[in-house]
């Protein structure tokens, strides 16, 4: 993708800022409602950098968009990503979209005041923060206060409570819930991805159900495309009788991901069909999980099973999508899924655990095959039912322009009277 058509204004973290939106002239329209879209950037690229990025494309159709973009998330030889963090592995640049601040560092001096200045400058009615890492809270905090000092509304769309990684960090649980509960109580409206996310972190917060709004996940495209067009190549794949039928696993290898029990399962599958099953793992080792890894190194159908162990670029990410005609998700507790949302982009079959909100992701999507977690045998069984769902398209539950129609509905509620009509005009 470029932005050679948009003729985008970068605003890159140690760049000029621009001057603030100028007042309407007498013979000018309402100005539409400003929305600043903050999430992960692409140095230390993840799923969020992925929604942060189609989440501002689609709400670009309705709004003016800016983006401030977190660049540096905490020290390099802390992340488990280390090795390729500062790669060129996103194909999508969210600077070539709309204007865009890249970004704010984890030891604050001098991104903040400038993503300070940034945020001043451009003066928006709503700041949209995507909650996904504790590592943000302090800059988040920072940000908000910022806007609701100006009048502006935040809304915080939480991903996860918190990073099971995280999580494990001595004060880190403390700080990042307490912390948390003070940005969700800042927020005018609180975004989660299903009714069980609602529910859970209701509780765990202390904030009432009625704060929170549920919109689904979208889906992720790969191709490069756009945040509509669903990748071409997977599609092809699907045209011809495949040689071979192939299951993928796609995403960070963590403990709570289940890769253990796939390969268990992939070896527990019936090897009696016309083509030979295969399996493709492609994931980056994180938390020093490396039980999966031991199985496959042992197990009996070593040959069948082809290991990527590191994080891969778009294009190669469309390759494996490509070649696959399963996509298994044998998670042991998730929210939601990136590699979830590539395989609906794709129209692929899915073998989901009915796990956290991953039940509802699923709900309306008829190449989905729910199995039950920790359970190598039903996880089995479960592929063997996909199996002959593979040959079709599905369609995608979620598209971005509903995303983006459910943001337009919580604008209404909660932007004050004057934005809101702008926000109804746009």
């Amino acid at each position: 993708m470029t932005g050679a058509e948009r003729a985008p204004q970068y605003i890159a973290g140690d760049a000029e800022l621009p001057s603030a939106r100028p007042p309407a002239g007498p013979a000018e329209s309402k100005p539409r409602l400003k929305v600043c879209v903050a999430g992960s950037g692409t140095r230390f690229v993840s799923g969020i950098s992925y929604y942060t990025y189609f989440l501002g494309c689609a709400l670009k159709q309705r709004y003016d968009v800016v983006a401030i973009l977190m660049r540096r998330l905490i020290p390099r030889r802390w992340y488990p990503g280390r090795q390729r963090v500062g790669h060129s592995v996103m194909a999508y640049d969210l600077a070539a979209e709309v204007p865009t601040f890249d970004g704010v560092d984890w030891w604050g001096w001098p991104s903040v005041p400038r993503a300070v200045s940034f945020l001043r400058s451009q003066r928006p009615d709503v700041l949209i923060l995507q909650w996904w890492s504790a590592s943000v809270l302090p800059w988040y905090l920072l940000l908000a206060r910022q806007v609701i000092r100006r009048g502006g509304v935040v809304v915080v769309e939480l991903h996860e409570a918190q990073d099971t990684g995280e999580a494990r960090v001595p004060l880190v649980g403390w700080f990042a819930c307490r912390g948390l509960r003070t940005l969700c109580r800042w927020a005018a409206m609180l975004v989660v991805h299903s009714a069980w996310d609602r529910e859970r972190m209701s509780a765990s917060l202390g904030i009432s159900p009625g704060r929170f709004r549920v919109i689904p996940h979208g889906p992720y495209p790969i191709s490069g495309g756009g945040p509509e067009e669903a990748p071409e190549l997977p599609r092809a794949r699907r045209r011809r009788e495949p040689s071979e039928l192939t299951v993928l696993f796609f995403g960070t290898i963590r403990p709570y991901k289940g890769l253990e029990h796939l390969v268990r399962a992939f070896e527990q599958v019936r090897r009696d069909l016309a083509v030979p099953w295969k399996l493709i793992v492609v994931g980056e080792t994180w938390e020093g999980w490396t039980l999966p890894l031991e199985l496959i190194e042992n197990s009996p159908f070593r040959d069948d099973i082809e290991l990527v162990n590191r994080y891969v670029t778009d294009q190669e990410a469309a390759g494996y999508f490509q070649r696959a005609d399963v996509v298994a998700l044998p998670y042991l507790r998730s929210s939601a899924s990136g590699p979830l949302a590539i395989a609906q982009a794709c129209g692929l079959p899915v073998v989901v655990t009915a796990v956290g909100g991953l039940v509802e992701a699923v709900a309306d999507y008829t190449g989905a095959v729910l199995v039950e977690p920790d359970s190598p045998e039903d996880l089995a069984r479960g592929l063997l039912a996909a199996a002959d769902l593979r040959g079709r398209t599905y369609s995608a539950p979620v598209t971005w322009q509903a995303v983006a129609q459910s943001y337009a509905d919580i604008f209404v509620a909660i932007v004050p009277p004057a934005e809101s009509a702008a926000a109804t005009n746009g």
